[in-house]
């Protein structure tokens, strides 16, 4: 995961086919083990919060891999938008957001089709599969949670030593493991706007017995904090360093 360089270094059919597989493959991954615990009739059923996090640290660790060489693996429009400040570059950002956003709602039905039959015998909502939600309604709080999980997440990522290579790449994913164990605790921390925002909009779409709402108004705190949380990093590491 190459995050010492920004989008000028990549083409835009790199950055299109990069950043919508290893979304794509993100959510897949983390989505999955949001499945695995949560529906009944998986194997994984109950198996806790330290299997969630430790899912989602492996699913960035995972999807960075497969297309870090492609499109520097940003994954995440906060991400973008941070590497964006840093750098002052803006002129593949609408690209790399939109693969984002293609990418996790492709993973996001990777995830129904693999847990087809587990969904088609669900009893309970299932949008905490997809989409993140919080223990306590307070949209300040909720706002100024995933600010700060998703500003940590953007500073580990801009204050990386290319010098790490591949060793950057399983900075990251600890970081992420990090900030669930840490600081997921009242939001489910999105701290991606994509990841939250395609699978929501998934999730509305798709035919799953018993699914419940897809919760619109709470929509915009996932994508609001995170967007806050990626710009302050960026203009915290222009400042400082």
């Amino acid at each position: 995961m190459d995050k010492g360089v920004f989008v000028s270094a990549f083409s835009t059919g790199d950055v299109f086919i990069g950043e919508t597989l290893g979304t794509a493959a993100l959510i897949a991954l983390g989505g999955g083990v949001c499945a695995a615990v949560t529906l009944k009739k998986s194997k994984a059923f109950n198996a806790g919060w330290l299997a969630i996090t430790f899912g989602w640290g492996f699913a960035v660790l995972t999807a960075a891999y497969m297309t870090g060489e492609k499109s520097g693996a940003h994954l995440n429009p906060a991400v973008t938008l941070a590497l964006a400040v840093k750098s002052g570059d803006w002129s593949q950002v609408p690209l790399y957001i939109g693969s984002q956003m293609l990418g996790a709602m492709i993973g996001a039905v990777l995830v129904w089709l693999t847990y087809l039959g587990q969904f088609q015998a669900n009893e309970e909502p299932t949008l905490g599969i997809f989409s993140t939600g919080p223990e306590i309604r307070n949209p300040i709080q909720n706002v100024l949670t995933e600010v700060i999980g998703t500003f940590v997440l953007c500073m580990g990522i801009l204050t990386l030593s290319p010098k790490l290579g591949a060793g950057g790449t399983a900075v990251v994913a600890i970081i992420v493991v990090s900030i669930g164990l840490s600081l997921g605790g009242p939001t489910g921390y999105a701290i991606n706007p994509a990841r939250d925002l395609g699978p929501r909009i998934v999730h509305s779409l798709l035919p799953i017995p018993n699914k419940g709402t897809s919760d619109w108004s709470y929509a915009w705190v996932p994508v609001v904090g995170p967007v806050i949380g990626g710009l302050v990093a960026g203009g915290v590491y222009n400042a400082l360093y």
